[in-house]
């Protein structure tokens, strides 16, 4: 065997249909950069239908039956929307097709030219900039293919990290691709902060000619024309216990994936591809910025652990590191032959007319392939089945 060989092989007992492990499990305890005793700022959420203001905090926090709260510092979908990225760096992306949408954005009456990334777009592979394009005929067989034969292959030669953070072309084939990497921060023990401010206005005061009107609502608080107190907002949190990211590369979920020919070594070439992408976005450092007020970077004095969790229950020290996983996966993607991608064009008179369709008309579109000009020709003069039809406009 060759060194490439080797290096191909050393995983491969977590691939194989047969193998005793279910996933590899990372716990890694962060601290802000400010020091352990430093407030620490969630994201913030609309209220719930049925939450009064005053019980709304504006972050997502839960009391356990000790009466301790853990507060959610960054979610598992925006993790996977700071990790896919990295896949656009120059040290990564020969590892996945670099695919871009190309549309043209009229802002005011002056219209520009802008490229969008597929690793930028929010529904990846399923998102409606890839549907209304050139290259959407391929991507919805891609996912038919998943959804009919099981095979992962034609969605892995052109949108791979749809498959590694998952993926769900519910308007169209209603394809699911659970998430192969899966990542979570959370806050243990935490007490909740409040904070008051005021915006004060000079243009205001001039406008006066003294005093300026101090008020939350209105035309001049909306010019900042007035003095506007924000009274006990949300502040932050107060973390006494731990803040802690919990991330899962789910093996069951991998070893799922089959090829177009189901051929073991293909399947094999197809698993260890993904799983190098996987490897490589788990492995990877963490963006330490989430948002104002909340940077995190890893506890110096408390090592990473590193676990590979068999479905027996074992548990088994298991540490991957960055650079050995940039090279597994270096060398699954030129085994599993890597394309460097492609540009499409946007068509957006093809979303003005599947807009334009009735509701009953626009679904089935949907449903029955690629979404095409002609396929919307074809859908706008048909018939009602059974004579029933609908009266809205067909467009």
């Amino acid at each position: 065997m060759t060194g490439i060989d080797v290096s191909l092989g050393r995983f491969d007992e977590w691939l194989s249909d047969d193998s005793p492990y279910a996933a590899l499990v990372l716990r890694q305890w962060l601290v802000p950069v400010e020091g352990r005793d430093a407030v620490v700022f969630p994201p913030t959420y609309a209220r719930p239908d049925g939450v009064h203001d005053e019980d709304w905090t504006g972050y997502n926090i839960d009391r356990l039956d000790d009466g301790t709260r853990v507060c959610l510092i960054d979610s598992v979908g925006s993790q996977a929307n700071r990790m896919e990225p990295i896949f656009k760096r120059e040290r990564y992306k020969h590892l996945v097709p670099q695919v871009t949408v190309n549309a043209r954005v009229v802002t005011n009456g002056q219209a520009r030219d802008v490229s969008i990334h597929l690793l930028d777009a929010g529904h990846r592979a399923a998102d409606a900039i890839v549907r209304f394009s050139t290259l959407g005929p391929r991507f919805h067989e891609a996912f038919r293919a998943f959804q009919q034969d099981g095979s992962a292959e034609r969605l892995a030669r052109i949108a791979p990290t749809s498959i590694v953070f998952g993926c769900w072309d519910s308007r169209a084939t209603q394809a699911k691709l659970p998430r192969v990497v899966r990542s979570v921060i959370r806050a243990f023990d935490i007490e909740l902060l409040h904070r008051s401010a005021q915006y004060s206005t000079i243009a205001g005061e001039i406008l006066e000619a003294g005093e300026a009107e101090v008020t939350t609502k209105g035309p001049k608080a909306e010019l900042g024309l007035a003095h506007v107190p924000a009274v006990m907002t949300h502040g932050g949190i107060k973390v006494k216990g731990e803040i802690r990211r919990d991330a899962l590369l789910n093996l069951v979920a991998l070893r799922a994936l089959g090829s177009d020919s189901h051929e073991p070594q293909d399947d094999t070439s197809l698993r260890r591809y993904i799983l190098g992408l996987a490897l490589v976005a788990f492995t990877a450092p963490q963006e330490t910025f989430l948002r104002e007020g909340c940077q995190l970077v890893p506890l110096a004095d408390r090592d990473s652990e590193w676990t590979l969790v068999s479905h027996d229950g074992g548990r088994y020290d298991m540490k991957v590191t960055h650079e050995d996983a940039l090279a597994f996966a270096t060398a699954a993607a030129k085994a599993f032959r890597v394309d460097p991608g492609e540009a499409a064009d946007f068509d957006a008179d093809l979303a003005r007319k599947v807009l334009a369709l009735n509701e009953a008309k626009r679904k089935a579109l949907l449903r029955q392939g690629p979404v095409t000009r002609e396929a919307v020709v074809r859908m706008s003069t048909a018939r009602p089945r059974g004579g029933r039809g609908n009266s809205a406009s067909t467009g």
